[in-house]
């Protein structure tokens, strides 16, 4: 299934009036992700394949995915962060198939990623693991040593996509603590490392489809809030909730793009 500018920019709205409706805020942080979890899930993710949010705090941008896909419904997205909800804040243990993990303690998805990516090829299963991580999780020790195993492994049936929009709750990746850049950071893993702009699908696609006997991690330049011009590149839309005339401008800005 080939994603359109149609049905992106559709899911790019329903995720704003979700938040807006629910008063909640991790807007940029899905924002800068949602194009490539809109296309790995459109594109990719098959009935055999897994995908792991380890950046569970974009848990929005997963619902209005699998809302996408009409795998959830408006009557359930009406119900995000709300008491006895199956969409929590964060990913949750159970209720939604799509969703194998509860996620969100950063730096922890990666691990099971590759802990699943490892047990399909244990079992003789076709699957690919896709694993979606914030830039800011690339500081814990426990993502490290998720990416010693998957390249001791060789893991070819996991693909690590990377939010690199170098903000995360308290400041820049930058000043909290630098691990730029990434790619040289990495370089000495025995890993097919790639570098796009998050936010160009075509890019995306042919990173995706390079083949590989290796792991492979796709680095995605991102912009937090993207497409928004008053939330892009600030730290504040890590956490804020949209106010009615945020929301009606930001809309206005989406339907523009």
């Amino acid at each position: 299934m080939i994603l359109t500018d149609k049905t992106l920019t559709a899911a790019r709205k329903r995720l704003l009036q979700m938040h807006f409706e629910s008063g909640v805020g991790h807007i940029g942080g899905n924002l800068s992700c949602l194009d490539a979890m809109m296309l790995t899930f459109h594109e990719y993710v098959g009935d055999e394949d897994r995908f792991i949010l380890s950046k569970g705090h974009a848990a929005g941008a997963l619902y209005i995915t699998l809302w996408s896909l009409g795998r959830l419904s408006n009557d359930t997205l009406k119900t995000f962060h709300k008491d006895n909800t199956l969409l929590a804040g964060h990913p949750p243990a159970s209720g939604i198939n799509d969703i194998l993990f509860a996620t969100g303690s950063l730096g922890h998805g990666l691990s099971l990623a590759a802990g699943t990516a490892l047990a399909l090829q244990l079992k003789g299963q076709s699957g690919n693991v896709y694993c979606l991580t914030s830039d800011g999780e690339w500081q814990e020790g426990s993502t490290w040593e998720a990416m010693i195993f998957a390249a001791h492994r060789r893991l070819s049936n996991l693909t690590i996509l990377v939010d690199h929009n170098n903000l995360q709750g308290f400041g820049s990746t930058h000043d909290v603590a630098s691990m730029s850049p990434l790619t040289e950071k990495l370089s000495g893993f025995d890993l097919d490392i790639q570098y796009v702009d998050g936010h160009d699908l075509s890019a995306i696609r042919t990173a995706i489809d390079k083949p590989s006997d290796k792991c492979r991690i796709i680095i995605l330049q991102t912009i937090k809030g993207h497409g928004v011009s008053f939330m892009e590149d600030r730290m504040e839309w890590h956490y804020l909730p949209l106010k009615e005339e945020q929301y009606k401008l930001a809309t206005q800005e989406i339907e523009a793009l």
